[in-house]
């Protein structure tokens, strides 16, 4: 396909999907379901009009993948309910640790002794397996801020968390095939992999979110009144904190998707703030003498608001794209039986069991750990690890093996996640919480 092909495409699907929103929300099926069914349909599995190579592409798909994550968990980030709890997020946190680990433990296990792959191979596989996807399971994540629903938090912030929480795995993975530095004792890796870069990313993130909300709230209030374009903060803020984490050999994926969490909370402190002060210091004359409420403060825009509907709307593209590549990649030949096996293997075995272990001894409903351990959607950060490694030295010819399990096991959670959450969910609500 010639790039005056590719721009008609899709520039059509998105006017097709434009004009036909109303009726999809409508529909049994999600809008990636059809992005794939395109793909498929002009790649070499139908008209074969068009074959991306993830091989030889992988290092655009990289970028293209990790643009598109970061920009995802921007978006997660800001849509955090407030006010921040541990005990509301002891959930989530767990999933992103212990549900991780077992999750890498059991693919490795089932690729070591099924699928006769290396051990170093092995965890590589199950940590780019492992982390849910904030950008293809926005049907099953919060949709606005202050969105309180506790499912919908719990797998928004879980896949805002596991998205770093992976790469640790990754590293160690890379060891073992000696593509990676992780010293002679696990020790080591830990210190520097695990505990170091993790603290480094969300410390970053933190200050960074922090720092950007009392800035924009200061020049906005009096007596500066000035106009910021939110969406420039918005990418600023991931571009500085991810190269900063980066450069620190930080995970930069915590970072940005602290930064946004810790941006939204500190402006909404801060107008929580300023309106008690406001109403602290009426008088009585100021309260109208009907008794009707109080004039409120009219507080300054917030970056995290404003940036979101053009983060969402970078989402929505990026989702067209790397799903319509994703249909481009795959052959009839790629449904082999070991692919499949593993993608079956995650989905209902690996996945329910980690959430049931992971949220032993938490307050949890069982409804909710059900709806949890269903709803582990794979998609483009997964892509993005194996592309990393294929640009860190990964062999060609495990590289082969990779990129035909994970494709197969992304492409079968947008088909069985996608045809079954809004069924799901509609159940889950009328049966209430």
């Amino acid at each position: 396909m010639t790039s005056t092909q590719w721009f008609m495409l899709v520039g059509g699907l998105l006017l097709a999907m434009g004009l036909t929103a109303s009726i999809l929300k409508r529909s049994p099926i999600t809008s990636a379901i059809i992005y794939l069914a395109v793909g498929v349909l002009v790649g070499p599995t139908a008209l074969d009009l068009f074959h991306f190579n993830p091989l030889k592409e992988s290092a655009l798909l990289e970028v293209l993948t990790e643009v598109a994550v970061l920009i995802s968990l921007f978006s997660a980030g800001i849509k955090m309910p407030t006010p921040f709890s541990f005990a509301r997020w002891r959930a989530p946190i767990l999933l992103a640790t212990v549900s991780m680990t077992i999750t890498v433990a059991l693919v490795a296990a089932f690729a070591y002794f099924v699928l006769g792959l290396p051990l170093g191979a092995g965890v590589l596989l199950g940590a780019i397996l492992a982390p849910t996807d904030p950008v293809l399971a926005t049907d099953v994540q919060i949709r606005r801020p202050g969105d309180h629903d506790q499912l919908r938090f719990t797998l928004t912030c879980e896949a805002g968390m596991n998205d770093g929480s992976a790469f640790p795995f990754v590293m160690l993975g890379m060891g073992m095939l000696g593509l990676h530095e992780i010293g002679d004792s696990v020790l080591s890796w830990l210190l520097v992999d695990v505990l170091w870069a993790t603290l480094a990313g969300v410390t970053i993130g933190v200050v960074a979110g922090v720092a950007l909300a009392h800035l924009g709230w200061k020049l906005r209030s009096k007596p500066h009144k000035h106009e910021l374009m939110d969406d420039f903060l918005g990418l600023g803020l991931i571009g500085v904190v991810y190269g900063l984490t980066v450069m620190v050999n930080g995970w930069g994926f915590l970072a940005v998707f602290f930064a946004a969490v810790a941006l939204r909370q500190t402006e909404l402190k801060l107008g929580k703030a300023a309106q008690d002060t406001f109403d602290g210091s009426k008088t009585q004359q100021s309260v109208r003498a009907d008794g009707n409420a109080r004039p409120k403060l009219e507080s300054p825009q917030t970056v995290s608001e404003g940036s979101l509907v053009f983060k969402e709307h970078l989402e929505r593209l990026s989702e067209v794209v790397m799903v319509l590549l994703i249909g481009g990649t795959l052959y009839l030949n790629s449904w082999s039986w070991q692919a499949v096996g593993l993608a079956l293997f995650l989905f209902v075995i690996v996945r329910p069991i980690s959430v049931i272990l992971g949220l032993l001894g938490t307050h949890t409903t069982w409804r909710i750990r059900g709806m949890t351990g269903w709803f582990g959607v794979r998609g483009i950060g997964s892509l993005y690890y194996l592309m990393y490694a294929i640009q860190n030295g990964l062999p060609e010819p495990l590289s082969l093996q990779l990129i035909q399990m994970t494709l197969i096991v992304v492409t079968l959670s947008i088909l069985l996640h996608g045809t079954s959450v809004k069924p799901l969910m509609a159940l889950f609500w009328r049966r209430g919480k």
